[in-house]
């Protein structure tokens, strides 16, 4: 009787450690999980998908494992999920603010991608509404072999990106377009209501950038550079636009203040920058 007790002691811990280190056992994810954050020009765009593998199968095809003309969650687990801070065009439709689900219907040479108003459960669900925005776009081969499902945004520039989806072969392509150059105008005229200089030199800097009128972009630097407390950096783009207007002499009288300036304060990039500027626009 002694043993029998002891021996189912023993069984006892043995089981007590054994089922501890089993639920201690982490096992990689089948399709891991992405969750991404960028902004494009003023936008926040915020994107989370989960990414399954080949591993060997066909993908795209009649009878592949995402079949032609089939709702697709696009990827694997939960619906793709994508969000804007601001409204943006995607393809060419508008798309408000907000949270999206978006499924996709491959099909040989062209998907559909269908967004719907994001809502937490199954994305099953999402078959039964209509989309908020339904798009289209041709397909491309993607030049490799891509193991692994990945949506990426590329091409990003201040009003517009390019949304990628990559898997097995193929690459399709959706363009994003970004409101900036009315948002920015609206806030350089409520600030320059009553601007400080750095407000001024930031709209001349956003009017020479985005090629509006350079006249109006050097008036608004010329009220931060010729206040007391001007600073080398803001002379220099005085320069530049004085140059890019053709007022070459200008240009050199500006270029030098840049120069004493950037020499008080021990900067050799702009030591440089002007030097060269100076010998370039006096010949």
């Amino acid at each position: 009787m002694k043993n029998l007790f002891i021996n189912l002691c023993l069984l006892a811990v043995v089981c007590f450690f054994t089922n501890d280190a089993i639920g201690q056992i982490r096992m990689p994810a089948a399709s891991t999980t992405v969750k991404m954050e960028t902004t494009i020009g003023l936008t926040d765009v915020m994107l989370t998908y989960a990414r399954p593998s080949v591993k060997g199968r066909t993908i795209f095809a009649a009878d592949g494992l995402v079949p032609f003309g089939k709702i697709w969650r696009l990827g694997a687990n939960a619906a793709t999920k994508i969000e804007f801070s601001e409204d943006v065009k995607i393809a060419g439709q508008d798309v408000k603010a907000g949270a999206y689900a978006v499924l996709c219907k491959p099909e040989a040479d062209m998907w559909t991608f269908m967004m719907y108003p994001y809502e937490s459960g199954s994305w099953g669900s999402y078959r039964e509404k209509t989309p908020a925005v339904s798009v289209s776009a041709k397909t491309a081969k993607a030049g490799r072999m891509i193991e692994t499902f990945t949506i990426d945004i590329n091409n990003v520039s201040n009003t517009g990106a390019h949304i990628d989806f990559l898997w097995e072969k193929t690459m399709v392509s959706l363009p994003l377009e970004v409101e900036v150059d009315t948002k920015v105008m609206k806030m350089i005229e409520a600030t320059l209501s009553g601007p400080t200089n750095g407000d001024y030199y930031n709209a001349g800097i956003y009017y020479f950038e985005s090629g509006k009128d350079l006249n109006k972009a050097l008036e608004y630097v010329q009220k931060a550079t010729h206040a007391e407390d001007a600073r080398f950096w803001q002379v220099r783009r005085e320069a530049l636009i004085l140059a890019e207007l053709g007022k070459k002499k200008a240009a050199i009288e500006a270029a030098k203040k840049s120069l004493a300036l950037a020499k008080e304060a021990g900067n050799e990039d702009y030591i440089r920058m002007n030097e060269k500027s100076i010998a370039e626009w006096s010949k």
